[in-house]
């Protein structure tokens, strides 16, 4: 059914519809003789005069006569354009605008353009010298934006391509003036469009011009205008925020009470909240739509939310090709979207989102963004259309009929995509990771870090992919959890929905009548599931594996079933039912994305697999090496590894090599389809790898680039006679036992602190007394909360390993002594057959106890002497030399102090991975030094460079790399940090000294904002520290003024000399008269310094902190990072770093990487 579904969708997207050009009559294309995809994109000799426009067709006689019909429009004159990137990646604002901003910098260089790119995030790809001209690691803000403008005096600039934090300086340029001062001219969608869509009341104004139904809403800045407008619409009401990203400061309001708590908390993060009614339960669409200067307009993808309205399209599961909408109802909108396109002004590429009534064609336009979005990333994945190098194009003046289909090469960018295949995205969420405060509650303020995109040609086995795809522990559609309230879990949807259905269908027999009437999901959606319910309950019926014959498995294998989960269902292993299924002839097919539904000869890279066919799209005759991507960002995974990924295909591609990339994810520049000679769009699991490399016949897989998925299934992988390239999977396997990687230190000489792995509660107890409190626990088997903890007394241990967790002989604890007070160290190193060819070492400005993920990591160290720094490159001789490394590898190590004078301090390893790590990005760009290109030389052993002592070269620039949070997404959980990691991102700046380039970094975490001279500090936590007394008497000399809530802390404060504190009414639950209080005292930046996370909501500590983010303040939660600030503050302020912008006063940490480093590296 599907099928039929697709194909009807397919050829009425390409083959019925006419090119919506305007002034120009289409004609038709002739093809003349197959082409190459790396052919030309014309033939014949016609060229273009000065000023023309000209079809890209493969017939001359095409090109001469659209020279004479094509509207002649003049091209923006610019040799020089800023790009304005997207910052550190938070959840809202993700890895999608690495890919869409390293599209749009491969557009500008093929014009023969130079870009200047802005963008702290040092993690990624585009933040290579490969791609920019020149690359400055600076906050994406109005004032800094404005400094490089001034310096760089660019003729253009791009706006469109850096997510919300882009538009939002933009528009704050252009306010400003700045723009119009210095002659800069944003190409592509004019500004004011952009301030249309942004601004609700503009665009409702806007929209009613040409008779859209916008949803029924009213624009407000005070929380009681919120309640009046509430009253006018009706409760249930949607409240959403304009200017912000990915839905931040929404939800939804069943009454007033609800509504002013929001709107307090919207308002303080947004100058203006709209309240609307709520249309939950109506079903939600997309259209991505492209329109050039010269109003040729198309629709390149439509897609549907499997989750009715009332879920943030961010957080839904969503569906491309949409599959529920008939005919009529996609034409009306598809017209909708083209007429809202053509009357806002967008040139370039933007999306239009739409809530349809499932009951009527009742429908209204819930929002625009003019400016390419996650869904523009997923849409061109989707798809095969690069919508993000097409918008940059449009915006150099170029039309799309002249545009080349960039996957075919031989048609014109001027088309629909037809799609032979449906694709399913789910977001990855990873609320697990937060303490147990975090609401799991899924709406209308997105809360996911990442998704994945599954490709299949029928929507059970795209979903079942997807799936695995999101958790490699889930093996498909199944019960993963059992609800105790099951209705409640069905009708207000949390981040496990999809399995609470399952629960629902497997165990509970729901039926999908049942199912639609609470969760409101479309019924066609839900007997697709079913199939899968069915198909499961036949694989168990057959009770072992001899018994599911060819039908059934073809069945189960068509509807995406894993082996591991047959394998599952009738008690067997994996590899029993792989062997099985091959001897009954059942393998997938290679399949091509063409964008034409394979309509038209197209010679394209970009593969997936699936059982639903017949036959290969592809010969397998190029034997190319294997790299496994990172898969889905999540927490403790993300676009660092996408950088090594590319970094490591490109390497191979200059050494001769034919490349094979696998992954999955749509935000990122390795699923790019000119990244590699052969991209598979595909699941990163054993069984997808190993049918891969049996096609393919590779020469070798490669697993140390793309973090810990590939890693998992490398020993796996290699006994199964694949050829795993680099250092030695049973190497690999050694590091990661901590009973193997102990004895190999122990052998070597290197020292590590002391562990035990306990089975039992008293043995546990028994090593925290023998090696004294602290200690950090491990449970291998979690019930709630975080899963490592830092416990410093009896008690806290026996809570920790009887009520959080459980542990037996079955689940032992892995207990190690914690050194409290001690330094924090990262190498991150090249080895080649055991020889140590490059190293780095950062340091933490925190002491250890911070996850180094989350830590601010500082380059080159600034506190490390040189016989320290000689002692740790022996470590890392010793250790490669141990593990016979042939790639890349990362340390870490603590570094206590000194007992005694002359003594030397202790470094012990605390943690080895023998892979490229989180740090090697920004070590890479930092030393100029690309420790990647290293490593591939290493893993392939071609072409090894000799061993060389980067860090004993002098350096006259620091630099320091900031975690990025996400906390105001994250309702209720405690911003503290701990040894399990937080962070969702990273931002890093240069600077003469630590102090500036600490300034730079953390003004480049995304909504930061600097406290206004004069104004309140909040300050509180653990008295003990001793950075307490220094981090008060520096505040109070800069002019600040100290308050806090607790008596201690007030007595503590008003005992040093020169401070004086105020202790002021802190209520605890109440948020309004909270916010009250903050705006009373001026409070514009939050100190807490506590020594442990909030044991509830109403710990004094927890509320300042969970309440600094809330209020959209900063907040320093870490005794060494707030007395850096500041120290930084101290230095900043009699520069004027409060003041704001000053024109022609560019600040000293205004350079490019190139003239920090002192070279293009």
């Amino acid at each position: 059914m599907s099928l039929l579904r697709l194909r009807s969708f397919g050829t009425r997207s390409l083959c019925v519809r006419s090119f919506t050009t305007t002034r120009a009559p289409a004609f038709a294309l002739s093809q003349t003789k197959p082409l190459r995809a790396v052919a030309a994109p014309a033939v014949g000799s016609y060229a273009p005069k000065e000023g023309e426009h000209v079809l890209n067709s493969p017939s001359e006689l095409a090109r001469k006569i659209s020279a004479k019909v094509l509207p002649k429009l003049p091209r923006p004159n610019v040799q020089r354009v800023v790009v304005v990137g997207s910052g550190g990646l938070s959840i809202g604002q993700a890895g999608e605008f690495d890919y869409s901003g390293s599209q749009a910098l491969k557009a500008l260089s093929e014009e023969g353009v130079e870009a200047v790119l802005i963008n702290p995030n040092i993690a990624t790809w585009q933040t290579s010298h490969e791609l920019a001209s020149e690359v400055y690691f600076l906050p994406i803000t109005a004032e800094y934006v404005a400094y490089v403008l001034e310096k760089e005096r660019p003729d253009g600039i791009l706006l469109t391509f850096g997510g919300q934090s882009a538009l939002n300086v933009g528009i704050e340029l252009d306010r400003m003036g700045v723009l119009e001062r210095l002659g800069v001219k944003v190409l592509g969608t004019p500004i004011r469009t952009l301030e249309v869509s942004e601004d609700r009341d503009l665009f409702v104004q806007a929209l009613k011009e040409i008779d859209i139904p916008v949803a029924q809403s009213t624009a407000v800045s005070s929380v009681n205008a919120a309640l009046e407008a509430a009253s006018v619409i009706g409760y249930p009401v949607i409240l959403r925020s304009a200017f912000t990203l990915g839905g931040l400061g929404s939800g939804f309001a069943n009454n007033p009470d609800e509504l002013r708590d929001l709107s307090a908390r919207s308002l303080s993060l947004s100058p203006q909240v709209l309240i609307e009614r709520s249309m939950k339960g109506w079903k939600e669409l997309e259209y991505e739509v492209v329109r050039d200067g010269a109003d040729n307009t198309i629709i390149c993808c439509n897609m549907e939310n499997f989750d009715p309205l009332g879920t943030h399209t961010g957080d839904s599961i969503v569906v491309a090709p949409s599959q529920t909408l008939p005919d009529d109802e996609y034409h009306m909108l598809r017209s909708a979207a083209l007429k809202v396109i053509r009357h806002l002004g967008v040139v370039g590429e933007c999306n239009i989102q739409y809530a349809l009534n499932p009951k009527s064609k009742e429908y209204c336009v819930i929002e625009v963004n003019a400016r390419l979005s996650r869904s523009s990333a997923l849409a061109s994945k989707a798809t095969g259309y690069p919508l993000a190098y097409t918008a940059a194009k449009i915006a150099l003046g170029h039309t799309l009929p002249e545009l080349p289909n960039a996957v075919t090469k031989t048609t014109t960018a001027c088309f629909e995509p037809s799609l032979d295949y449906i694709v399913t995205k789910i977001p990855k969420w990873d609320l697990a990771k937060f303490s147990s405060q975090v609401d799991r509650e899924v709406g209308s303020s997105m809360k996911s870090v990442g998704e994945v995109m599954a490709i299949g040609r029928t929507f059970e086995e795209s979903l079942q992919k997807a799936i695995r795809q999101v958790d490699p522990r889930w093996k498909g559609f199944e019960v993963v959890i059992e609800p105790a309230d099951l209705d409640k879990a069905l009708t207000r949807p949390t981040d496990m929905r999809l399995f609470a259905i399952a629960y629902a269908m497997f165990k509970k027999g729901y039926t999908v009548d049942h199912l639609h009437d609470l969760t409101k999901i479309d019924k066609w959606y839900l007997y697709k599931i079913d199939n899968i319910v069915q198909t499961h309950h036949a694989i168990k019926a057959a009770g072992s594996i001899e018994s599911v014959d060819h039908e059934l498995m073809k069945r189960a294998k068509c509807m995406g079933f894993a082996d591991s989960q047959i394998a599952d269902i009738i008690k067997t292993t994996e590899d029993v039912v792989r062997a099985h299924r091959k001897s009954l002839g059942i393998t997938p097919f290679v399949k091509r994305i063409d964008t034409l539904a394979a309509e038209y000869p197209a010679h394209t890279n970009y593969l997936y697999t699936t059982y639903n066919a017949s036959e290969h799209d592809v010969d397998f005759n190029e034997h190319g090496t294997m790299v496994l991507g990172s898969g889905v960002y999540r927490i403790g995974s993300s676009v660092e590894f996408d950088w090594c990924a590319v970094t490591c295909a490109r390497k191979l591609r200059d050494m001769g090599k034919r490349t094979i990339m696998i992954n999955y994810n749509p935000e990122t520049v390795s699923t790019d389809f000119d990244e590699a000679d052969r991209l598979y769009f595909e699941e990163l699991g054993y069984e997808r790898v190993m049918d891969i490399y049996e096609l393919e016949q590779a020469q070798g897989v490669i697993v140390s680039v793309g973090g810990q998925l590939p890693q998992n299934i490398a020993l796996r992988l290699k006994h199964n006679g694949v050829n795993v390239l680099g250092t030695d999977p049973e190497q690999i396997d050694t590091a990661e036992d901590r009973h193997k990687f102990s004895s190999v230190l122990d052998k070597i000489g290197v020292d590590q602190p002391e562990w035990t792995e306990a089975t039992s509660l008293e043995a546990a107890k028994a090593f925290a007394n023998k090696v004294t409190y602290p200690v950090l626990i491990r449970p291998s088997y979690v019930l709630s909360g975080a899963a490592m903890n830092v416990v410093y007394e009896k008690s806290a241990l026996e809570y920790n390993l009887s009520a959080a967790a459980n542990v037996s002989p079955l689940h032992p604890v892995v207990i190690t002594k914690f050194i409290a007070g001690a330094q924090e160290i990262d190498i991150d190193a090249v080895a080649h057959n055991g020889t140590l060819i490059v190293h780095a070492v950062s340091e933490h400005v925190e002491n250890a106890g911070v996850h180094s993920g989350d830590a601010t990591l500082v380059l080159p160290p600034y506190t490390l002497d040189l016989a320290d720094m000689a002692r740790l490159k022996t470590i890392a001789e010793k250790v490669a030399a141990a593990f016979e490394i042939s790639g890349p590898f990362n340390m870490q190590v603590i570094r206590e102090a000194p007992k005694n004078d002359g003594e030397e301090a202790a470094l012990k390893v605390i943690e080895c991975n023998l892979r490229a790590s989180r740090s090697f990005p920004f070590v890479s760009k930092v030393l100029a030094h690309n420790f990647i290109n290293t490593a591939t030389c290493a893993i392939v052993g071609q072409d090894v460079p000799e061993p060389v002592d980067i860090m004993q070269e002098p350096r006259d620039y620091t630099s320091i790399k900031v975690a990025q949070f996400s906390w105001t997404r994250l309702g209720g959980a405690d911003p503290f940090l701990g040894v399990e990691m937080a962070s969702t991102g990273e931002v890093a700046s240069f600077g003469k000294d630590i102090h500036e380039a600490y300034w730079a970094s953390l003004l480049s975490t995304t909504g930061f904002k600097v406290p206004r001279a004069g104004s309140g500090v909040l300050i509180g936590g653990d008295i003990d520290k001793p950075e307490m007394v220094s981090i008060s008497k520096q505040l109070i000399s800069l002019g600040f003024k100290l308050y806090c809530s607790s008596p201690v802390v007030e007595e503590f404060l008003n005992e040093i000399p020169y401070v004086t504190a105020k202790r002021i009414m802190f209520p605890k639950t109440d948020k309004r008269k909270l916010r009250e209080v903050f705006d009373e005292y001026e409070i514009q930046c939050v100190v807490n310094l506590a020594k442990s996370r909030g044991v509830d909501f109403v710990d004094e500590d927890y509320v300042a902190r969970r309440n600094a983010v809330d209020f959209g303040l900063p907040l320093l939660n870490n005794a060494k990072t707030a007395q850096l600030f500041v120290e930084s503050l101290a230095k900043k302020i009699p520069q004027g770093a409060l003041r704001g912008y000053n024109e022609g006063h560019i600040p000293s940490e205004v350079r490019s990487w190139r003239e920090f480093v002192g070279k293009r590296a």
